[in-house]
């Protein structure tokens, strides 16, 4: 007898439960690529305008970034430098910022995560590293350079210069404005002896009379 035909073997239909396990496979390999593709939407994304500022003592400076997520994140900064490392702020947006002891008076926070630093000093320079959570657990982070250097000797010579100008300048207004005064003190007197003398001329021509 005849066994069956090839074409009769490759048109048969797979069985059902073979096809009930395909179709489950497929529907998990959707929902995994869905749930990546939710969970790449739903990260934490940072911006960093100006990774590195150079200033100089009793400057305020900004130290500026940018971020966004889902829902309201925990926004935390560090200050490393070679005085050690330590933890100086930390917020959630829209509520009041714990600042550390260090920076208590001359911090302040902005809800798009930026900071500001007020008459930062030389041990101010180092570096800060912002970390934004989101409630899930994503975060990311970032690093800003600051440098702090004292005003330059040259800066000074040219200030005490410009003010020794100043200092003469104003001590020479004043010389002239004492002999004016002077001169003027002096012609007032002359004149007014100068109508004396001629009003006792003017007396003494009507006694005569």
């Amino acid at each position: 007898m005849p066994g069956p035909s090839r074409r009769g073997l490759l048109m048969r239909p797979l069985p059902s439960g073979s096809r009930k396990n395909r179709g489950i496979s497929l529907g998990l390999l959707a929902l995994c690529l869905a749930a990546a593709r939710c969970l790449q939407s739903q990260g934490v994304s940072l911006y960093i305008p100006q990774p590195t500022i150079n200033a100089t003592v009793e400057e305020d400076i900004l130290l500026s970034v940018e971020y966004s997520c889902h829902g309201i994140p925990t926004i935390e900064w560090k200050y490393t430098s070679n005085w050690g490392a330590q933890k100086i702020v930390e917020w959630q947006p829209g509520t009041q910022a714990n600042i550390s002891q260090s920076h208590k008076d001359r911090l302040c926070t902005f809800d798009n995560g930026s900071i500001q630093l007020f008459s930062v000093s030389v041990r101010d320079s180092g570096y800060y590293v912002i970390t934004v959570t989101e409630r899930l657990g994503r975060s990311q982070f970032g690093t800003i350079v600051l440098h702090v250097s004292e005003i330059l000797y040259e800066d000074l010579h040219f200030v005490a210069v410009f003010l020794a100008f100043l200092a003469a300048v104003a001590a020479l207004l004043i010389s002239l404005m004492w002999v004016c005064n002077k001169c003027a003190y002096k012609f007032q007197r002359r004149r007014h002896k100068l109508k004396e003398s001629t009003t006792e001329e003017m007396e003494l021509q009507g006694v005569e009379c």
